[in-house]
């Protein structure tokens, strides 16, 4: 019954400081100075809680957590980040329960370390229901979840104000739920909630715009399927997946078959560097998808045209007669390409560039050079939906 955390951190002089604090607070303690380490101590040990850095020797934070939350033995482990790079929306979108931006205070340390003891000592975790159907909420029966289903925007606040919530669910369909979103994105403690929009059909392009409104101060997934509603809220509420039933671990199995949801499906990969080209050409195909190549936005529009089928685009940027930030403008001017994924890939990092990738129309953005297996990654969060 000890309580244990595991720090997985390259700085010694930090790591010092976050080993002193676990002690004081009566924890045991592991170090791991790189993410492969780290993955392996959390594999082999199952610590109660991980306190994560991004940039690790090895494998970075982003990685490491990402292979944390596909693994359904560590899933569940609450995860802190604390770094020096200022991504705090990612982090809790992949499920983690707080960010904290290098250099930290003794007084934020000692709030974040509450946080963890908090989180640990509450076993039942309540998670509001705000839907018109009301057999969605069959899937989170269970000991240590308690649904609480309401209809309208007065009861969902009216439920906020009464009990603290680890996690929303709100379907799209119900017409109060943009104010209830209203209402937590100005709220400071209700902002920290993670929200599950539930949509069993494609958004309409003024949904779409009024949720993109809300990302910035609240976290916020939007979901098609049962099984990708199941997958969400069981993160963000950290259950244990080997004591669901049976019929939901088979669900959550289903969405995390990393090849089946990759294979035979068609890719446009458009990119003016044969090199790049090669690389990830060679990548995808060993993972069963069909390639298609686009050497600049205008032949990536003439393929679109020509192939049907596409169901992902890879769009470098920097390309010449028509670069990648155009093409996705033309892509998503047409009904039948509006929701094709797009993951935007610019050569290097500036500030600014993820903003102008998703306001041209991209998904999501990687900066090169990239980790084959951060952008393989993203291609299945964006296949699944």
């Amino acid at each position: 019954n000890d309580k244990s955390i595991l720090i997985i951190e390259d700085d010694r002089k930090f790591s010092q400081i976050l080993l002193d604090l676990s002690q004081e607070k009566g924890f045991k303690y592991l170090i791991a100075e790189n993410g492969i380490d780290g993955l392996q101590l959390a594999t082999q040990y199952k610590p109660n809680a991980i306190i994560l850095d991004i940039d690790l020797p090895q494998i970075d934070g982003w990685t490491v957590m990402e292979r944390l939350k596909d693994n359904p033995d560590t899933r569940h482990i609450p995860v802190h980040f604390m770094s020096a790079s200022d991504s705090d929306m990612d982090a809790k979108k992949m499920g983690a329960i707080g960010f904290l931006h290098k250099p930290i205070s003794m007084i934020d340390l000692g709030e974040a370390f509450k946080k963890i003891e908090q989180f640990l000592s509450k076993t039942m975790k309540n998670l509001l229901v705000v839907v018109n159907n009301g057999k969605i909420i069959d899937l989170f029966d269970g000991s240590d979840v308690k649904p609480i289903l309401v209809n309208t925007l007065n009861e969902a606040l009216q439920k906020l104000k009464e009990i603290p919530f680890e996690c929303i669910i709100i379907e799209i369909a119900n017409a109060e739920g943009i104010k209830l979103l209203e209402n937590l994105y100005n709220d400071d403690n209700w902002s920290q909630i993670p929200v599950i929009i539930y949509a069993n059909r494609e958004l309409k392009p003024d949904e779409e715009t009024i949720l993109n409104r809300f990302t910035e101060n609240l976290t916020v997934k939007t979901v098609r399927s049962p099984e990708r509603l199941l997958d969400e809220a069981t993160l963000f509420l950290h259950q244990v997946e080997s004591k669901l039933p049976t019929e939901k671990r088979n669900m959550l199995q289903m969405v995390h078959n990393k090849e089946a949801i990759l294979r035979h499906k068609k890719v446009l990969l458009v990119d003016d560097d044969v090199r790049n080209i090669f690389a990830l050409a060679t990548i995808l195909e060993e993972r069963e998808m069909e390639v298609v190549i686009g050497q600049n936005g205008q032949e990536a529009l003439d393929l679109l045209a020509e192939h049907q089928d596409i169901s992902i685009i890879l769009m470098d940027i920097m390309m010449p007669e028509m670069d990648g930030y155009e093409a996705m403008r033309q892509i998503r001017l047409q009904d039948r390409l509006r929701k094709v994924p797009i993951i935007a890939l610019t050569a290097k990092a500036m500030k600014g560039d993820k903003a102008k990738c998703i306001e041209a129309g991209a998904n999501d953005y990687l900066s090169k050079p990239f980790d084959s297996d951060k952008l393989i990654s993203l291609m299945r969060v964006w296949l699944y939906q």
